[in-house]
C-alpha cells in the first residue's frame, strides 16, 4: 500500500489517504509516485504527494494540518512555537536552546524561551 497526501494551493496537507500499489504501478509493476498521484488526481481533483511511514522520502509522514515544502521536498509538521526554527536537513522544529539531557523532563517556556523542568 501507498499514502498520498492531499496538498491545497498553499501547500497545507488536508487529508493521507492510502492507495493500493495496483494504482501507483507501471506495466511492469514498478511503484512510481507520479502514477498514484494521476490515480489520486482522477478520482478527487487536487494536488497530491506521496507520503512515507518510515520517512525513506519527504523526511517525515504527512498529516493533516502539516505543511509541505517543495524547497526541501519534505512534509513539515506544524510549528510549535514563534521562536522554534526549521532544521531543513530533517524538516523538523527546533528550540532556540537544545532541551536539557540530564534525564529530567522538562517542557517549553515561550515566554522565557527557555526550558522548564516539569516537576510533580
Amino acid at each position: 500500500m501507498a499514502h498520498f497526501a492531499e496538498i491545497d494551493q498553499f501547500g497545507k496537507v488536508k487529508r493521507v489517504i492510502v492507495v493500493s500499489n495496483a494504482d501507483t504501478s507501471d506495466a511492469s509493476g514498478v511503484e512510481k509516485e507520479h502514477i498514484g498521484a494521476a490515480f489520486c488526481e482522477r478520482l478527487f481533483g487536487g494536488t497530491w504527494k506521496q507520503t512515507s511511514y518510515n520517512g525513506s522520502f519527504r523526511k517525515n509522514y504527512a498529516g493533516v494540518g502539516y505543511a509541505y515544502d517543495a524547497d526541501i521536498d519534505a512534509f513539515v509538521p506544524p510549528k510549535p512555537y514563534p521562536s522554534w526554527t526549521l532544521n531543513t536537513e530533517t524538516a523538523q522544529w527546533q528550540a532556540p536552546t537544545p532541551m536539557p539531557t540530564d534525564g529530567k523532563r522538562y517542557s517549553w517556556n515561550e515566554a522565557t524561551t527557555a526550558w522548564v523542568e516539569i516537576t510533580e
